[in-house]
């Protein structure tokens, strides 16, 4: 157990309190849930940057850390969607991408036909559209009108982003079509 995967756990940990967050407190802005995910983002900026530059990268945390970030984006959708303030087409879109990476990295992981892959470009940008388009929804900043937009982008963006993970890990080819 290295440090950038205690922060990976701290993440997990922060899943269940942001949930807690959300629905107990009374504010119709939920900061403190805005809060609770923004430390979990900057656990999640803090263990790659510890791992990468220490040279502490583990299997172990090539598996848990995405795990632990979708996760995390699973239960910010699912209270939004439950407090009304994201369209259901918006949330099932992202709620299905989000549960077939999990379920798809944790099968080619266990089979060990493949690594997981490691965030590229696409996929942090695709991370700080989520946390920006979180926050403007959350915080009904500046328009609700807003949010949507960025939601249905932050949606765009994330599927082009799996495409092009499903490329890397060789699974699709460069025409789309499964091999």
């Amino acid at each position: 157990m290295n440090l950038p995967n205690m922060l990976t756990l701290i993440r997990l940990l922060l899943v269940p309190v942001y949930l807690w967050a959300f629905f107990v407190t009374s504010s119709p802005h939920k900061v403190g849930a805005l809060i609770v995910l923004l430390v979990a983002g900057a656990t999640d900026v803090a263990d790659g940057q510890i791992a990468r530059r220490r040279g502490l990268v583990t299997q172990v945390g090539q598996l848990i850390d995405p795990l632990a970030d979708k996760l995390m984006m699973l239960a910010v959708l699912f209270s939004l969607l439950w407090s009304g303030r994201v369209p259901w087409l918006v949330a099932g879109l992202l709620l299905l991408r989000d549960a077939a990476m999990i379920v798809g990295s944790v099968i080619v992981y266990v089979q060990g036909k493949r690594a997981v892959p490691k965030a590229n470009f696409w996929g942090k940008l695709t991370t700080v559209f989520y946390y920006i388009t979180i926050c403007v929804v959350i915080l009904d900043w500046p328009s609700r009108g807003t949010g949507i937009f960025l939601l249905w982008f932050t949606v765009l963006l994330s599927y082009m982003t799996t495409i092009l993970y499903l490329r890397t890990m060789k699974i699709i080819d460069a025409r789309y079509h499964v091999l």
